[in-house]
């Protein structure tokens, strides 16, 4: 049996209360450069929203690593200094947390449904050990585990777009 190694759930706002009431979200890669890097028109209340400190927005070592190594992308031409700058900020608004299981086993972990794309799986777990209220992806692999029945009770998963819509929309 392959034993994994999970990284400690980051990072440093204030965090979040007994009896916060706030979304809890997971952003997967993709997500975050629509909202910072590419700073998504469509998406600006929903970045307004965030930075504004309405929700508790988690990651994780592993997926902070892959948007650092996103952001290098030589198609993107960002200069380092852009890149370390983008990445901070990222970092900056996450919510703290101290521990990476929150009491889920690696059994818990273990029902979770596979990704097609290995390189996502990290982000349902984050969502899971987190207790995550939702996983915000454009990923159509992501999107379509949604329905899995041990996702379904746990967390929704939708497009950035759907949330915004869902949540932010004035009635």
């Amino acid at each position: 049996m392959e034993k994994r190694i999970v990284s400690e759930i980051l990072t440093p706002r204030d965090g979040e209360e007994p009896g916060d009431e706030r979304p809890r979200l997971v952003l997967d890669t993709n997500t975050v450069l629509a909202l910072w890097m590419f700073r998504d028109p469509a998406l600006d209340d929903l970045r307004a929203w965030i930075e504004a400190g309405n929700c508790c927005l988690y990651s994780r070592e592993d997926a902070l690593e892959e948007l650092r190594r996103v952001l290098a992308y030589r198609q993107f031409g960002l200069s380092d200094a852009l890149q370390r700058t983008s990445h901070e900020t990222f970092r900056s608004i996450l919510t703290n947390r101290s521990t990476s299981s929150d009491g889920i086993s690696t059994g818990e972990l273990a029902t979770l449904p596979r990704c097609r794309d290995m390189d996502d799986q990290k982000f349902l777990e984050i969502a899971f050990q987190t207790r995550a209220t939702h996983l915000l992806t454009r990923d159509k692999a992501l999107l379509r585990l949604a329905r899995h029945r041990t996702i379904r009770d746990r967390f929704d998963i939708l497009t950035p777009e759907r949330f915004q819509t869902a949540n932010l929309t004035a009635p």
